[in-house]
């Protein structure tokens, strides 16, 4: 679990480091004369403290952290950007906090129905716990983008390409697609300290192989329905029309030739070609 670390502004412990060297420097002046030994003991304690002291800066950029170390023990992370000191001879590991994205190769799985699909998506993630980014996997940047290969595959066999019933939610519906890919990618990279911002699908097809076939149903699919619309409209004007004739009185017909006259309107109205009307002139006798 990401924590703070101890740290105070570089600049005044460059000032501080000034100071000390300044004073080592006057020390040695002062004993240079009568213990030269001494003088050089002082320079080279001196120049540790420096240099150990000198360890502990650390410059950190905007929207990044560094995860600090203590001879293997993780002693916090610093995420405000600046220029700090923090303790000596620790270990610094940049953990980048900006906002990601990457798409994933089109993969080719079986949907629920068992029709091979190749599906794409695309994952907006960013670092939120910097401890765990570091620590709880080897990359987290590498889990990230296996966790979502895994998800997307997981999430195309779980439901069809599309829905033959209103009831069933398909690979289609991008809206419950996206929050249930995002919602699962939330569960499988929390462990690296990874949290999902959004994700959804770039490219969903049929695999080339039944493309011919599936696009061959659709279109017999969208046939189907646009004869029943034309039917079901049909039907409404031969009724309207029966009904408005017997109401104005307009012709007196038999049931046998109402169904006569039905018939021929069914035909003309739900036919691909024009009609040909054909003129009764009477019988003509030789």
């Amino acid at each position: 679990m990401e924590r703070g670390v101890f740290r105070v502004s570089g600049f005044l412990v460059v000032g501080l480091l000034l100071l000390v060297a300044a004073a080592v420097a006057g020390i040695d002046v002062a004993l240079a004369p009568d213990r030269s030994g001494a003088a050089v003991a002082v320079g080279v304690i001196g120049a540790v403290v420096v240099g150990v002291a000198a360890s502990g800066f650390v410059v950190v950029n905007p929207n990044d952290a560094q995860v600090v170390q203590f001879f293997g023990r993780y002693v916090g992370s610093i995420r405000d950007a600046g220029f700090f000191w923090t303790w000596p001879l620790t270990s610094r590991r940049r953990i980048t906090l900006r906002v990601r994205n990457f798409e994933t190769d089109r993969l080719k799985v079986s949907d629920a129905d068992g029709n091979p699909v190749e599906i794409a998506a695309v994952v907006v993630w960013r670092v939120v716990d910097s401890a765990k980014a570091a620590f709880a996997v080897d990359d987290h940047v590498d889990y990230v983008a296996v966790q979502a290969e895994a998800a997307v595959r997981h999430l195309a066999t779980s439901y069809p390409y599309e829905a033959h019933d209103s009831g069933r939610a398909s690979l289609r519906d991008s809206s419950v697609v996206s929050e249930e890919l995002t919602t699962e990618l939330r569960e499988r990279v929390e462990l690296a300290g990874v949290e999902v911002l959004e994700s959804r699908t770039t490219h969903l097809a049929y695999a080339p192989e039944i493309a011919q076939a599936m696009l061959a149903r659709q279109q017999a699919n969208a046939i189907v329905a646009a004869r029943y619309k034309i039917v079901e409209g049909a039907v409404g004007m031969v009724s309207g029309a029966l009904d408005r004739l017997s109401a104005e009185h307009v012709v007196e017909l038999d049931e046998e030739r109402k169904a006569q006259m039905v018939a021929n309107l069914l035909v003309v109205l739900c036919g691909d070609r024009a009609a040909q009307p054909v003129v009764n002139t009477g019988t003509l006798y030789g």
